[in-house]
């Protein structure tokens, strides 16, 4: 089963299948977290997350055009079903089986991973495309770390339940 478990540190091999397990699981786990953040969190009174401005103000520190396209594209498509899936399938999920073994099952490994993509988001990216790190531990930072753990669970469990099938 490709990446939903952690029984192997075997890499899965990139074939229409690990691709098509890719872009559905972060589909849904995308649409999670936009759910989760700019409907849920803002409707309960917390902040509402802009996660496609994150991704214009990487493009523009970058040089790149930085429209609302570009920041929707690279969000949705590049990061969301393609990129987060990468990380999980060929870099965390491996090392993860291969530090910790198979005891954890695949949710503690899943919430890690979302929190790990939390630090990389808000940690790292923030830094790089010239905004507060953290965004300043506002709230926004909090809805985020919801969000991205979310997003890892997501993902995940949408794996298992293709790989079941």
């Amino acid at each position: 089963m490709i990446g939903s478990s952690v029984k192997t540190s075997k890499l899965p091999k990139l074939t229409f299948q690990t691709l098509g397990l890719m872009f559905i699981s972060g589909f849904f786990a995308t649409n999670a977290f936009d759910l989760w953040g700019q409907v849920i969190s803002p409707g309960l009174g917390f902040a509402n997350l802009s996660p496609h401005g994150l991704a214009k103000s990487l493009l523009g520190a970058l040089g790149l055009p930085n429209g609302d396209f570009a920041g929707y594209f690279v969000h949705f498509y590049l990061v969301g079903l393609i990129g987060y899936p990468v990380g999980w399938l060929f870099v965390f999920a491996p090392l993860w089986s291969r530090v910790v073994g198979q005891g954890a099952g695949w949710f503690v490994p899943s919430f890690v991973y979302g929190f790990g993509l939390w630090v990389f988001a808000i940690g790292g990216i923030t830094a790089i495309a010239g905004l507060p790190f953290f965004l300043g531990f506002t709230g926004i930072a909090w809805v985020a770390l919801v969000g991205h753990v979310l997003y890892g669970i997501v993902m995940v469990a949408v794996m298992r339940i293709i790989q079941r099938t």
